[in-house]
């Protein structure tokens, strides 16, 4: 997939470039995954892998567990090959994940609702990384009336 050009604004995130993300890449890093079903990254994650996404959970507190039929693993380098890295972390915790995504190949930075970080979003973006903010995809995927492929 080509990166689409990146938007003047970090906060800005068009329909085009939500829609080819999931469209266009299937492999997730689930970074913060958790196995309490009440919380955001738990729903999430089950609501991606009944979309045909294949999910990595990443937690370094829960690794070898498993969660939603997968095993969860310590760090972000053993969930590879990646494509996104999505980020249920605090703001303040996305920098390191960031640089390991660079790092390591990913193509997207996806941030969770409530969670945003402008200088890590800057560094992704001029490595060539498509980057979402504060948006979450089992939002996204209904809004833009997307279907299974």
């Amino acid at each position: 997939m080509t990166p689409l050009s990146p938007p003047t604004d970090l906060f800005e995130t068009t329909d085009e470039t939500i829609r080819a993300v999931l469209t266009g890449y299937r492999r997730i890093a689930l970074v913060g995954a958790s196995a309490k079903p009440e919380r955001p990254s738990h729903g999430v994650m089950g609501f991606l892998i009944r979309h045909g996404f294949e999910v990595t959970p990443v937690n370094p507190g829960l690794a070898g567990q498993v969660i939603h039929g997968r095993t969860v693993v310590a760090s972000l380098d053993e969930a590879g090959p990646l494509e996104i890295v999505d980020i249920f972390r605090a703001s303040d915790q996305v920098g390191p994940v960031v640089d390991e995504a660079i790092g390591l190949g990913a193509k997207v930075i996806w941030m969770q609702l409530g969670v945003v970080h402008r200088e890590a979003a800057a560094k992704a973006r001029a490595a060539g990384l498509t980057v979402i903010m504060d948006r979450c995809p089992a939002i996204e995927w209904p809004r833009l009336g997307l279907t299974q492929s």
